[in-house]
């Protein structure tokens, strides 16, 4: 049986009339005759019985209205579910992010997000940027996002730019960084990271830093800055907050611009015809907006 025949059945017993029951199934009698006759046929049983007064159900018959009213109500259920689906945001939305961003720009997005839309899910991971394209490729998540300029030719966003700043406790001038005996303390990123600070620095300066301590995280090598350790190079996205005791001074190409990062999101064209990739953009649009970014 299909949901027309068990709709019939059940105004069959609703108005206990054929002429009632097909006017209100937009039938004629004799058409509603019939397949009352096939449908009592499929169940080897009959279903109503007539009389002068109208239909009369069997025992047989209440069983099967009684499940095929449990079926109707199903049905009307699960295209509930289905058109609120088209409205709703379900699904999980799988995001890789340059590590950097995942600690000072992604959480209050997400926050965002998962308020807005509490029936979705995230995964995310974090990384290198060459680690996220190679995600992108394998169809591992669905968007990424990434730290330089990437050659990607299909969804890209850019999200934010933020200036390289020379961080240290007694350094005032980077003219200081010629003859200073103070490390450089650098964390390990991506090559593109450091590739632009050794170009900007060979611009500057006739020789490499005297002394380096390398540390394997960013927020590690800031914490060593801030308490008079050493200098080191740090994007504006970790400096929001005031310290104390710290000078901030810009690295500076020329007269007019300024050394700094850009950050990518990218993805691939079907991606983002997923209701929680499109939900995510919205979200992603309006916090630039909010924060001017």
């Amino acid at each position: 049986m299909n949901t027309s025949e068990f709709q019939i059945l059940s105004v069959l017993a609703k108005e206990k009339n054929m002429r009632k029951a097909a006017e209100r199934l937009f039938v004629s009698q004799p058409a509603l005759s019939q397949r009352l006759q096939s449908i009592e046929k499929s169940w080897s049983t009959k279903i109503f019985i007539r009389t002068q007064k109208g239909l009369l159900i069997t025992p047989a018959g209440e069983k099967i209205v009684e499940f095929s009213e449990e079926v109707l109500a199903k049905d009307a259920k699960v295209r509930e579910e289905i058109t609120s689906l088209d409205k709703e945001v379900y699904g999980t939305l799988k995001i890789a992010v340059a590590t950097i961003i995942g600690q000072y720009w992604l959480p209050k997005v997400l926050k965002k997000f998962i308020q807005k839309y509490p029936n979705a899910k995230v995964s995310l991971v974090t990384g290198w940027s060459s680690d996220i394209v190679k995600s992108l490729y394998e169809d591992e998540v669905h968007v990424g996002i990434i730290r330089g300029n990437p050659e990607w030719k299909g969804v890209k966003k850019h999200l934010l730019k933020d200036n390289l700043y020379l961080v240290d406790t007694e350094i005032e001038e980077l003219s200081d960084l010629e003859h200073t005996e103070r490390p450089f303390i650098q964390f390990k990123s991506d090559s593109t990271y450091y590739q632009e600070i050794q170009v900007w620095w060979h611009k500057k300066f006739q020789s490499p830093p005297k002394r380096t301590i390398v540390v394997d995280q960013i927020e590690t090598c800031k914490q060593m800055a801030l308490n008079g350790i050493g200098y080191a190079i740090l994007p504006s996205i970790t400096l929001q907050d005031d310290y104390e005791n710290i000078k901030k001074i810009p690295l500076e190409e020329d007269d007019v611009s300024q050394l700094h990062r850009d950050t990518w999101l990218i993805g691939y064209e079907s991606a983002f015809q997923l209701k929680q990739v499109q939900a995510f953009m919205e979200i992603v649009t309006d916090y630039q907006k909010s924060t001017n970014q």
